[in-house]
């Protein structure tokens, strides 16, 4: 492994931590309101959230592009009010990898929620628990699990992001090249064929851990469930 490896590998990580810690909250908000919630429009939120799985990654890395330019509703905001901009930054691939996971998160997440019995929520509420009291107590610990698998999952898809992340953000070397796109560049080199096989046995690698992971989490989650 030499520095420039690893450089591409710690950046790969870097990205795909920021993007899950920061779409976690919105990840098992949008789960919360999907799976207890009624309300009018929320089969079209269910369907805005689950698009980025439908539709190409390089369409939404382009919407990215134009929400976070320095012309853009966002992009426009971050530049007046604190002076940044995410674009060509390590900053901006962590968000489009969060939004590509975010999906994934939400759906297991939903389904974990969905998993845990109302009636145990309703005897907490019975004792005297309030409704935060019963969301602490019973509903969050009993959900847990799924919430970690989905976190997991979120940081598996996050390290393989590549259509929305090159067309967002470009593959700047040692500031946006993660793994995939540092494969994609070394596929365009000559003599490059040894750096791809590097390169795609850590991505292999560092993808089917997390993916063994959440599987693991999955598994022991549904085994608890089953006890109670």
């Amino acid at each position: 492994m030499t520095a420039e490896l690893w450089g591409i590998v710690w950046l790969s990580l870097k990205v795909g931590g920021v993007a899950v810690l920061g779409c976690l909250p919105v990840a098992f908000t949008l789960a919360w309101l999907l799976a207890r919630g009624r309300f009018p429009g929320k089969l079209l939120l269910d369907g805005l959230v689950h698009l980025p799985l439908v539709v190409p990654p390089v369409v939404t890395g382009w919407l990215l592009l134009l929400a976070f330019a320095p012309v853009g509703p966002i992009g426009s905001w971050l530049q007046d009010w604190f002076g940044v901009s995410v674009l060509f930054r390590w900053t901006g691939a962590a968000i489009a990898s969060a939004v590509m996971a975010l999906p994934l998160m939400v759906r297991a997440m939903r389904l974990s929620i969905e998993a845990v019995d109302r009636r145990l929520e309703q005897a907490a509420a019975t004792l005297g628990a309030g409704r935060w009291r019963v969301f602490a107590s019973v509903t969050l610990p009993l959900s847990l699990p799924g919430v970690l698998a989905g976190a997991v999952l979120g940081f598996a898809r996050a390290l393989g992001e590549f259509g929305a992340t090159i067309t967002f953000v470009s593959s700047v070397p040692g500031e946006t090249q993660t793994l995939p796109l540092a494969i994609y560049a070394a596929l365009q080199m000559p003599d490059g064929e040894a750096q791809v096989l590097r390169l795609a046995g850590i991505s292999v690698l560092l993808s089917l851990a997390a993916l063994l992971a959440s599987e693991l989490i999955a598994r022991r989650a549904g085994r608890g469930l089953h006890v109670l």
